[in-house]
């Protein structure tokens, strides 16, 4: 796959997006409630799959190499982070959303929402058992799998419904638009 400039500069601001998202957060325990994952469906959405997954990439790279983009800070340290998980989850989130966004010429809204909900269910997927890992052998944090899902999931389903609402519908407006 040859990436142009257009591309690149496109995965790049796909990155510095979802770098400023991490800066709107909310606290609610072990992981805020950030607006990271809207430009991640936005990514998957609008720069296709593999593009989509090149921007996330970039953006965890970053993130690991000291720049602090990452909720709380960045640096190679924040592998043992609670929430690194969901950044990794991120990746694959953006490739998911991407393929089912890309599948058809024109996708609709019902279809971008299912993408940002299977993508969804991949960052959780990861970033749960990931952040329960972490608090419970790593922090030696009291931590029951209940808990976690509980404080990594449960609270976070409402708000990233709604980012996939509000995303899938920026999306079906942008598309034509743009024909990336």
């Amino acid at each position: 796959m040859r990436i142009g400039v257009k591309d690149t500069i496109l995965v790049a601001l796909f990155a510095a997006l979802t770098a400023a998202g991490a800066f709107v957060k909310v606290p609610v325990g072990p992981a805020p409630i950030s607006l990271q994952f809207f430009f991640t469906a936005l990514a998957g959405i609008l720069l296709g799959p593999y593009l989509g997954l090149l921007s996330q990439l970039v953006y965890v790279l970053v993130g690991l190499l000291g720049v602090p983009v990452f909720t709380a800070g960045g640096g190679p340290s924040y592998v043992v982070h609670p929430t690194f998980g969901y950044l990794l989850g991120f990746i694959g989130a953006s490739f998911i959303i991407g393929k089912i966004a890309r599948s058809v010429p024109e996708p609709s809204l019902l279809r971008l929402v299912a993408g940002c909900v299977a993508g969804l269910l991949m960052i959780y997927a990861l970033g749960v058992p990931y952040m329960f890992l972490v608090l419970k052998y790593v922090a030696r944090t009291p931590m029951t799998f209940t808990k976690a899902l509980l404080s990594g999931f449960l609270v976070f389903v409402p708000g990233d419904l709604a980012k996939s609402i509000i995303a899938a519908y920026v999306g079906v407006r942008l598309i034509p638009q743009i024909k990336l």
